[in-house]
């Protein structure tokens, strides 16, 4: 991994009238509903603590009141966090001044809601130049560069019609292309998806996974949606009552839930669509004698079968740069298969 461009360090929101003393005196294993009956207080983030990486899709999911979205509105401070640090880039957002914090939102952190937040006044192409112009970016620039970013969306030929004149799907893009305009380093999606058909959803999906190959932003995306969330993340934080349950890749989570909880977001996730080369592969040595077909660490378990179903010879797992790392055969993948199945029963 890279270095981290976003730190989460003991991060607290609490709402109530004296939030710094309920986090002075709460017990680690007192439940957040228990804090309500007696207190009065909501602990919506209760002491987190993780790092999301340069480049890197960072889902964090839950079910609804897991305090998800409101951990990810404390990272731009659109909600004030109670304690902690949130470091970016070095800087300690918790700490800046309003200049400071403006021009952080301004010219480094891009947001795209749920509910795309389009002025329903101004022409698609005005939308997606609203940053630049918040910017100071003169008009010709802006709307030129807005255009450039309106190609990369897929909406040629709809700069002059209105917000109202569009789909759900074409707004949720005006609206990832008004984020992107601006260039941001850092990109914050809060469920922009989950109020799409689930066709437009999927649509979507792969457009934010095509972007993000081209344009290799730190995203942190937040869903209540697993399948999405194993679709997109590189790795995913499971909340659930303001804490961070677990953290990992989508193999890692598929293939070791730490808890009944987690189990219940996995237990219906088709597993050889989701773990890979990396899961079943064993180590090699004498790597300079190793010659045969290959596959990459990501070859998915369903991709893996055929290709070792009619031969006993082991096939070659390479990393991204092309080193043998490791190796699979029929037999890993059929023992891979029946733990698999076991633990469906």
């Amino acid at each position: 991994m890279n270095k981290p461009k976003i730190s989460f360090r003991n991060v607290w929101k609490v709402f109530g009238p004296t939030p710094e003393h309920i986090i002075e005196t709460v017990k680690p294993e007192t439940a957040v509903s228990d804090i309500l009956a007696k207190t009065g207080h909501v602990v919506a983030v209760r002491d987190v603590s993780f790092d999301v990486y340069e480049g890197e899709v960072f889902c964090v999911m839950g079910l609804s009141g897991s305090g998800k979205s409101t951990l990810v509105r404390c990272l731009s401070r659109l909600i004030e966090p109670t304690a902690g640090k949130i470091i970016v880039n070095g800087d300690n957002v918790v700490e800046m001044s309003e200049e400071e914090l403006r021009d952080l939102r301004r010219h480094k952190m891009s947001m795209v809601f749920q509910r795309f937040g389009l002025f329903s006044h101004r022409r698609v192409i005005e939308n997606i130049a609203y940053g630049l112009e918040i910017q100071g970016v003169e008009r010709e620039e802006r709307i030129k560069h807005s255009y450039e970013i309106l190609e990369k969306v897929g909406l040629h030929g709809w700069d002059q019609h209105y917000p109202h004149e569009l789909s759900g799907g074409m707004q949720q893009r005006v609206g990832l292309a008004r984020a992107l305009a601006v260039d941001p380093e850092i990109l914050l999606c809060d469920e922009p998806f989950s109020a799409l058909d689930p066709l437009i959803r999927r649509d979507m999906q792969n457009e934010l996974l095509r972007l993000q190959r081209d344009l290799q932003k730190t995203m942190v995306f937040i869903t209540h949606d697993f399948l999405e969330a194993l679709k997109l993340g590189d790795r995913i934080a499971i909340m659930k009552d303001g804490e961070v349950v677990q953290i990992g890749t989508p193999e890692d989570i598929v293939a070791n839930p730490i808890n009944d909880y987690v189990h219940e977001f996995t237990k219906d996730v088709p597993r050889v669509k989701v773990l890979t080369a990396r899961t079943v592969m064993k180590p090699v040595t004498h790597k300079e004698e190793l010659i045969g077909r290959a596959v990459a660490i990501d070859t998915t378990l369903e991709k893996l079968i055929p290709l070792t179903a009619d031969t006993d010879d082991a096939i070659l797992v390479m990393d991204g740069e092309d080193n043998v790392i490791g190796e699979v055969n029929r037999k890993r993948v059929m023992m891979a298969l029946a733990t698999i199945q076991k633990k469906e029963v």
